[in-house]
């Protein structure tokens, strides 16, 4: 495959500082068989310069990353944007946020809408890098703040929790209709090691929130929240890392609890929720009926909105909203919940 040429220095301003660059990045994701799967995954990484047009290709791996770091030490980089790929991209942002670089990772589908409102309809690996950067510098995405080690870890440990959990429930199910004597004992093997893996899981995030005294800071004081547990300040802190430092209407955008107008002309559509991280909106939902339950102010603004007509649904998720905005003035304030001042 031909490598596109590039120019060996980027275009200088007068002062002799090198122009500020949005930088896009497209992964290659062809896989030319079944059997040779695992040794092409994510083999390369496609990067395009704004403005300066600039594309080169890198090997997807550390030794790539390290000569991409070193060839954007050329340029005065303002953000380097990339698709969110799951595991695919946890090494290279680890990369990134260890040079410094300011990251924005986008959501593929929002990424894909914007090339197709741009007219570009093809998609390959360096046309979506090309893309990415121009996204970037069009709608000047802010880079996202880099996330700690120990949070980095958490969230690895988090989603294998949660993978744990829907094994369990599927173990479970399956135990209520087994009629096998060897199934049953097997399924009852398989709960025993999901539970002890379960618990070392548990135990390990707690090492490492001990370990990191600003993390430990920021479980204790969403825990201090009436109904929020160890799970649910586990989620906050990994999915939600902004918290302390956005407006009321940003943390509810951010979980997915703004409701979205639909209105046009002299019709006003009904309102929903969507978008947003949704695994902190689903966090969120335990405690949120815990407060209509246990908390008065709560109980009372629920039990407002139901005598008014609303739907259950939409009452809770006001509550959930409410728990939302709590946890990030607490954080923001350096300060445990109390009863009182709530």
């Amino acid at each position: 495959m031909t490598t596109p040429l590039f120019s060996k220095r980027p275009e200088r301003t007068p002062g002799g500082h090198a122009p500020e660059t949005s930088v896009g990045l497209g992964k290659d994701e062809s896989y030319p068989s079944a059997k040779h799967r695992r040794r092409h995954l994510k083999r390369l990484l496609d990067v395009a310069t704004s403005p300066a047009g600039e594309a080169i290709r890198f090997a997807n791996d550390a030794k790539g990353h390290r000569a991409l770091i070193k060839r954007l030490a050329a340029f005065e980089v303002i953000r380097v944007v990339f698709e969110a790929t799951g595991a695919y991209h946890r090494l290279f942002e680890r990369t990134l946020a260890k040079a410094g670089l300011p990251m924005v990772k986008v959501n593929p589908r929002q990424a894909r809408r914007f090339a197709e409102a741009s007219g570009q309809l093809a998609k390959t690996d360096r046309s979506d890098a090309a893309m990415l950067a121009r996204m970037g510098s069009a709608l000047e995405l802010e880079p996202r703040p880099v996330i700690s080690q120990t949070t980095d870890e958490l969230k690895e440990l988090l989603g294998a929790r949660d993978a744990l959990i829907k094994d369990r429930v599927a173990a479970l199910n399956r135990r209520k209709t087994a009629l096998s004597a060897l199934i049953k004992r097997q399924l009852a093997q398989r709960l025993r090691q999901i539970d002890a893996q379960i618990d070392a899981i548990d135990q390990q995030q707690k090492k490492l929130r001990s370990a990191d005294s600003n993390v430990q800071e920021r479980y204790q004081i969403l825990t201090s929240i009436q109904g929020v547990g160890d799970v649910t300040a586990n989620v906050l802190i990994v999915e939600m890392p902004e918290l302390g430092q956005l407006e009321h209407a940003q943390v509810a955008s951010l979980a997915g609890l703004a409701p979205i107008a639909n209105d046009s002309g002299k019709s006003s559509g009904k309102r929903s929720i969507r978008g947003g991280r949704s695994r902190a909106r689903q966090a969120l939902t335990m405690p949120a009926l815990n407060a209509v339950r246990f908390y008065p102010h709560c109980k009372a603004k629920y039990d407002a909105m139901i005598k008014a007509g609303k739907p259950k649904k939409v009452a809770l998720v006001a509550i959930m909203r409410k728990l939302a905005v709590l946890a990030n003035a607490l954080l923001r304030d350096s300060r445990k919940w109390s009863p009182q001042r709530a």
